[in-house]
């Protein structure tokens, strides 16, 4: 892929996560009151308006809010920071990797200006099975994790051909 390609596909990435991510939660705000659920698939996915202060499965959501707040978008600006230096070093970004990381960044910038603008990011995909319920997350969560997975695919996939060239 072309340096100037790879930059339009990962901006395209990241820019239509972003609104996604924006227009949802902002919809479910606007729809829902916090807390509320409706069941979409009852038993399996529901759409719960809920607020997470903490990271994903509430990891620091205990802790101060000023240091939850610090330390969020501290991570979040490093890895955005990181992300983009990669793609400016990374001359060989094929498709996957330049995709991976631009549904990536795009899913921090949406929870970051979450963190900004409210303290804590907002959540609404509610899956359960049973007993076992899966904690609530949302359009952002969604393209990190995908983006994540296509990157470690990439990893692999990388390794694989050197091994093969007996790198």
């Amino acid at each position: 892929m072309t340096g100037s390609m790879r930059y339009v596909v990962f901006f395209i990435a990241a820019g239509v996560v972003l609104l996604v991510d924006l227009a949802t939660k902002s919809a479910v705000m606007s729809a829902f009151s916090l807390h509320e659920s409706i069941p979409v698939i009852p038993g399996f996915f529901d759409l719960t308006y809920v607020r997470n202060p903490g990271a994903a499965f509430g990891f620091l959501a205990r802790t101060s809010p000023a240091f939850r707040s610090f330390f969020f978008s501290g991570v979040a600006v490093a890895a955005i920071l990181f992300i983009l230096y990669f793609l400016i070093r990374e001359k060989e970004a094929g498709l996957i990797l330049t995709l991976s990381l631009g549904l990536i960044i795009g899913g921090a910038t949406g929870n970051l200006l979450d963190r900004i603008r409210f303290g804590e990011v907002v959540d609404f995909l509610d899956f359960s099975i049973g007993g076992y319920h899966w904690p609530a997350f949302n359009a952002a969560d969604s393209a990190i994790s995908v983006g994540a997975c296509l990157l470690l695919y990439e990893i692999f996939k990388r390794k694989e051909r050197r091994k093969a060239a007996g790198e």
